[in-house]
Parts: C-alpha cells; sequence; structure tokens
C-alpha cells in the first residue's frame, strides 16, 4: 500500500510538472492553439496523466506529444467539429465507420478502401470525416485504443494508394486479405514511408483476423457473422436494450406501475425492487468502500467499490471508466455511485449492450440535489463478463416540484431534448483469472511483438498516435 502511495505521489508531481513545462516553454503566442485545449489542459489531470501514459512518463516526450496534439486540433478545428460540418454524402458512403469490437473490447474502426479514391479537391474533407469519427470515439471512450481494420474487398490500386497517403502515417492497423495483384503498388508505397510508419502496417488472412476479432464483429465476406449494414442517417452506435432472462423480458416494478415506458423499449429495467438507497454528499467515496462485514444497505453488500470518478456537469459517476468483473461470487457486483452536483433535481437510467446478462437495481429513478445514489450492477445466472460490454449511464435535470414516479419519469425521458441530456460510458474489464489466452495463426506478422498496452502488434491498436491529434474529451 506504502509503494502505491508512492507511486500516486510520482504521477501526481510529473502530471504537475508537464502543466508547468508546456505552459512555460510552449505556451507563449496566444493565436498558437485553441484555448479551449489550452485551458482543459491545465484544469483535467486525467487528460495530463494520459499523454504521460502514451510516452512512458516522460514529461518531455508527453509535452511534446501535447504541442504536435494541440497543433494539429487547432489546424482541423476539432474543438468545433460536427457531424453538419462534414458533407453529407461522406457519412452516406460508409467508406469509414466505428462498429463493433475486438476480443480485447477495444471499437473496430473500419474502412472500406474500394469507397476511397484519390481527389486532391477532397482530401481536407476527407482528413477531417476520418477525424469526426475519431474524434466522436474519443469523447465517448477517452483514452481506449481503437483497433483499424482495413477492408480490402474489391479493391484497386487507386484505392490502396488514396487510403495509405492520408493515414498510415498517423495510425497503426491491421489490412485483411490484400489481393497478390497489389503488391507491386505497396512496394511502390513503402519506398514513401519511414521505418516507423512501415513497422505500423500488418498484414493478415480473413482467418487469422479471426484469432483477435470474434465471427460476431466480422462481416460475412471475412468468415463471420455480423449482419450490419451501414446506413446514415443517423450514425451508428452501440446497441442499448433492455435486459432479457430465460423466461424472457425482465419485468421490473415500474413496469407493473405503469406501461408508458414501454414505447423507449430500450432502457435498463431492474428485476430487483426499485428503491434507491440514498446517501447524502457530504459522504466521502472512501466510506462507501464497504467489505461484506458492514452494516447497511444488503443490496451492496459484496459489491465492488468504485476507486475512480468521473466529474461530469450533472452526476459524479463512479467510477470513472469501468466495472471489474470475475468469476467468483465475490467478483460477480459492481457497484456504481451517481453523485448529484447540480441544484435541481436529476433523472438517471442505465443501459446496456449486453442486457441478457446483467441486471441494475435502480435502473431508472432520480437523485436530489446533494444526494448519491447506489446502483447495483450484478450478473444473471451462469453469465460472464466481456470486455466487448458497454454500460451507459444517462442523466437530466428536472424542473423543481417534478413528480419522480414511474409514469412521470417515463413521460420524462420521450419529452427531454437530446441536448440536455449528459450520457457517460462504461467498459467492462474482465479480471486476469478470467480472461481467455489467445492463440496466434503461424502465418501472421509478428503475432507475439509487443504493442501498446502490451498487445501484440497484429491487434493494431491507434492508442498513441491518433491521441496525438485526437486527445480524449
Amino acid at each position: 500500500m506504502a509503494n502505491l502511495s508512492l507511486l500516486q505521489q510520482d504521477i501526481e508531481k510529473k502530471i504537475e510538472e508537464t502543466k508547468q513545462k508546456f505552459k512555460n516553454e510552449y505556451v507563449q503566442e496566444s493565436e498558437k492553439y485553441d484555448s479551449r485545449d489550452v485551458d482543459r489542459l491545465q484544469k483535467d489531470d486525467a487528460l495530463v496523466e494520459a499523454y504521460l501514459t502514451w510516452r512512458q512518463y516522460s514529461v518531455d516526450d508527453a509535452v511534446k506529444m501535447i504541442d504536435d496534439s494541440f497543433l494539429w486540433r487547432k489546424e482541423f478545428g476539432l474543438n468545433d467539429l460536427t457531424e453538419s460540418s462534414i458533407p453529407k454524402w461522406m457519412f452516406e458512403t460508409g467508406a469509414v465507420f466505428l462498429h463493433g469490437y475486438d476480443k480485447e473490447g477495444n471499437k473496430l474502426f473500419w474502412f472500406k478502401v474500394k469507397l476511397h479514391t484519390k481527389d486532391a479537391k477532397t482530401i481536407m474533407d476527407k482528413k477531417k470525416y476520418v477525424a469526426f469519427w475519431l474524434e466522436r470515439y474519443a469523447k465517448r471512450e477517452p483514452g481506449m485504443p481503437l483497433t483499424v481494420v482495413f477492408d480490402m474487398a474489391d479493391s484497386g490500386i487507386s484505392n490502396i494508394v488514396s487510403i495509405w497517403l492520408y493515414l498510415v502515417i498517423s495510425a497503426k492497423m491491421i489490412i485483411v486479405d490484400m489481393p497478390w495483384i497489389m503488391n507491386a503498388a505497396w512496394k511502390i508505397v513503402k519506398t514513401w514511408l519511414g521505418p516507423e510508419a512501415i513497422s505500423k502496417l500488418k498484414f493478415a488472412s480473413k482467418n487469422e483476423i479471426q484469432a483477435f476479432i470474434d465471427p460476431e464483429y466480422l462481416p460475412l465476406h471475412m468468415g463471420g457473422t455480423d449482419p450490419f449494414k451501414y446506413s446514415y442517417p443517423p450514425l451508428p452506435d452501440d446497441d442499448f436494450q433492455t435486459p432479457t432472462c430465460e423466461n424472457g423480458p425482465i419485468v421490473s416494478e415500474d413496469d407493473n406501475e405503469s406501461k408508458e415506458g414501454e414505447s423507449e423499449g430500450k432502457e435498463l429495467e431492474s428485476s430487483f425492487s426499485s428503491e434507491v438507497a440514498v446517501k447524502p454528499k457530504k459522504e466521502s467515496l472512501s466510506s462507501l468502500k464497504l467489505d461484506d462485514n458492514d452494516k447497511g444497505d444488503c443490496r451492496t453488500k459484496g459489491a465492488r467499490k468504485p476507486l475512480t470518478t468521473f466529474k461530469g456537469p450533472l452526476l459524479n459517476v463512479s467510477p470513472a471508466e469501468e466495472l471489474s468483473f470475475g468469476n467468483k461470487e465475490s467478483e460477480r457486483k459492481c457497484l456504481i455511485i451517481l453523485d448529484n452536483v447540480s441544484k435541481n433535481q436529476v433523472a438517471f437510467k442505465v443501459r446496456t449492450t449486453a442486457p441478457e446478462k446483467y441486471r441494475v437495481k435502480p435502473s431508472n429513478s432520480s437523485c436530489e440535489p446533494g444526494a448519491s445514489v447506489d446502483i447495483v450492477v450484478s450478473l444473471h445466472g451462469g453469465y460472464q463478463a466481456s470486455l466487448q460490454d458497454r454500460f451507459l449511464v444517462m442523466a437530466a435535470e428536472m424542473e423543481q416540484n417534478a413528480g419522480a414516479g414511474s409514469p412521470e419519469l417515463a413521460q420524462f425521458w420521450k419529452d427531454v431534448p437530446k441536448t440536455k441530456i449528459m450520457d457517460h460510458r462504461l467498459r467492462c474489464h474482465v479480471l486476469e483469472s478470467t480472461k481467455p489466452i489467445l492463440s496466434y495463426p503461424s502465418g501472421c506478422d509478428n503475432p507475439v511483438e509487443g504493442g501498446a498496452n502490451g498487445h501484440p502488434d497484429l491487434h493494431t491498436t491507434v492508442n498513441s498516435d491518433w491521441n496525438i491529434h485526437l486527445h480524449p474529451q
């Protein structure tokens, strides 16, 4: 414990040193960076720590990375980049999109290579198009790497030259089933690139890619079973649904009281009773670290307690990033703590991408100003948690004296504008004893060479290189 304390102190020291070094040595010209990025860096220790992590806690390297990142962000106007600022026809093509997860729980960033052609007139818009998708992901899952997948099906030489020209220098990637006729083009492109860029390129057949991405997230032509077909609008997103059990949909007490919420369909409901465990805001997080012998609300007994917190505009959410599950009975229940930091009552609800696995109590309720709510998330039956599983916490301020019963909440969520909703995503962490051991096919290129976070390089994560430009939001 003492060693951990010293380590944390060292990290905090490096965070402060990084802030000061960047401020003193780089922030001189007022117009050099977007002031919003500079302000956030000084206020957000987690952001600074992310840069330090990506540069192995070298302050000098982290500061240089921040400089590169902020310059690039201003050049592309990333803080103001919106869906409407990208030509609609680009989204309609489906040339680039986020969908599915690899076996280690990282989002898949798909490039349909046949849809990319070299065109000097649109190259800047195409770069912004790619940047939009990456920034969108960075806001939703801060600091998490991506797995970039190039789908080479039906592509030609003009396609492959175009795609490498504007992406290869900035990201690791896996290229699936490159046609043999493209080998000549690759030899030409290879001469344009430096050793670092070349090292980021890996090639795999459709049989080899299945060692890293389950068939459920691979298209049929890659030997997968994913029926997903891109269409626009809207932009594709994770599918958060109502949980089910062996005997059909789980019905909560809220559903028994009112059917008005049925039209929402996809919200996560609980099979438990719907009372809310409320604590005063002044109670510290450390005081909530109960063990199995603690007295009090038996509903939270045995649940893994969060140690980190995301500070939102309406609610602070603990944990900040992930829920940890394992095989042991003591590892099958986690706690989400919501702390209302606003001046008004806040309605909240929780959804999941794996509705058949989890039960949540409460999943749809409200929290008074200055109060906190304990939400228990437990694995259902014999199910095991997966790195691909996600949770979405949604929150919105309610008017004074607004009702907090089931009918009122159902109507509230129908009427509240999307712009008024705060959402925060949580991923699942599977404890080491439960993680599957991946076997690497013999034909893979460098299958065991360590990449970011110790992942094999064939599993092409975009952890540091893209985040040079697209820092987590």
